[in-house]
C-alpha cells in the first residue's frame, strides 16, 4: 500500500511555527503570510540532492517522484537547504548520487529565507533589487510583500532563470527576471531601494552601491576569515560608498568571480586572530564569554 504524503499546507504551518520559534518573523505579520501563502515546493525541482553525505560517501539525491513524502518534508525542514546544482551543471543530477560538494546553487532553508528577508524588511511599493534568482522561492515572497511589477531579480545560470521564470509566472508573479552577472547590479531598474543578494562575496560589488539609493538598504552574505559567512548590512551614502555592520552566521555559495580567494587583508579585515585582542570570562555557572578588551 502506497503512503499519502502529508499536506503541504500542514507542513508549510509547522515550518512556520518552528521559524517562528526563532523569532526570525519578529512580528513582521506580512512575513508570516507571505511564507504561509507561497507554496514552496512548486519551486523546488523535482530531483534535488541532500546536502549530507550518505554511508556511501555521496550527496543523494531526493526524486518526488519515487519518495514524495520524503521530498516533501525534506522542503519544510526549517534548518535544510537543497541543492539544486552542482560545478555550474556539469554535475547531472540525472546520473545521482554524487561525491562532488562544490555546490553552486541551492534553495536556502526556510529559516534562513525568513531571516534574510525580515532583515531587508521591505515597505509596500519598495523597488527591490535581488541578486541570484535561483529556484525563484525568495522572489516570490518579495512580490507577495511588494508590487511585482517593483522587483528585478538577477540570475547568472541561463537554464535557472528560464526555469525561476515559468514557475513565477505559473503563480501569477511576473517581476523583472534578467539572465545576467548580478555582480554589476541591473542597471536599468535603478535605482532601488533595497537589495538582497543570495549569493556570497568577498567585497561588496561597487555597482550595488550606486545603484540602491542614499539611505537604502544592501543585504548580502559576506565571506570571513571564520571559514563561514555572516549576514551584512549596508546603507549607501550616495558617493559609491556605505556603511553597515554584520548580523548573523551564515552559509552561503559565492558569486562566480569572487570564487577565488584574496588575502583577508586585501579585503579590509584585521590580522585574524590577534588573541592578544580578545579576553575570555568564565562564570560560576560555567558561561564562557569571549570578546574584544576594548568591546
Amino acid at each position: 500500500m502506497t503512503a499519502i504524503p502529508p499536506n503541504p499546507a500542514d507542513l508549510r504551518r509547522e515550518c512556520a511555527a518552528a521559524i517562528a520559534g526563532y523569532r526570525y518573523f519578529d512580528e513582521r505579520e506580512w512575513l508570516r503570510e507571505a511564507f504561509l501563502t507561497v507554496p514552496r515546493e512548486h519551486f523546488v525541482p523535482r530531483r534535488v540532492w541532500w546536502p549530507r553525505r550518505g554511508d556511501d560517501g555521496r550527496y543523494p539525491v531526493l526524486d518526488r517522484d519515487e519518495q514524495p513524502g520524503r521530498w516533501l518534508k525534506a522542503v519544510y525542514r526549517p534548518l535544510a537547504a537543497l541543492i539544486t546544482q552542482i560545478a555550474d551543471g556539469a554535475v547531472r543530477i540525472e546520473d545521482g548520487p554524487s561525491a562532488s560538494a562544490d555546490f553552486t546553487s541551492s534553495i536556502s532553508c526556510p529559516a534562513v529565507v525568513v531571516n534574510m528577508l525580515r532583515h531587508l524588511d521591505p515597505q509596500d511599493g519598495d523597488r527591490v533589487l535581488e541578486v541570484g534568482t535561483g529556484t525563484g522561492y525568495s522572489t516570490a515572497l518579495l512580490c507577495e510583500r511588494t508590487r511585482a511589477d517593483h522587483v528585478v531579480t538577477v540570475e547568472i545560470h541561463p537554464a535557472l532563470t528560464e526555469r525561476a521564470e515559468e514557475q513565477l509566472a505559473a503563480l501569477g508573479y511576473r517581476p523583472r527576471v534578467v539572465c545576467a552577472d548580478g555582480e554589476q547590479g541591473w542597471e536599468p531598474g535603478a535605482p532601488y531601494d533595497r537589495l538582497l543578494s543570495t549569493v556570497g562575496v568577498q567585497a561588496i560589488p561597487p555597482a550595488w552601491l550606486r545603484q540602491v539609493k542614499p539611505g537604502g538598504l544592501v543585504i548580502t552574505p559576506f565571506a570571513t576569515p571564520a571559514r563561514c559567512d555572516v549576514l551584512a548590512w549596508l546603507r549607501p551614502d550616495g558617493q559609491g560608498g556605505a556603511d553597515g555592520g554584520l548580523i548573523d552566521t551564515v552559509y552561503f555559495m559565492k558569486a562566480r568571480s569572487q570564487r577565488a580567494r584574496k588575502p583577508w587583508t586585501e579585503l579590509g579585515w584585521p590580522r585574524w586572530p590577534d588573541w592578544s585582542d580578545w579576553s575570555l570570562t568564565v562564570t560560576p555557572e560555567g558561561r564562557q564569554r569571549l570578546r574584544t578588551r576594548d568591546g
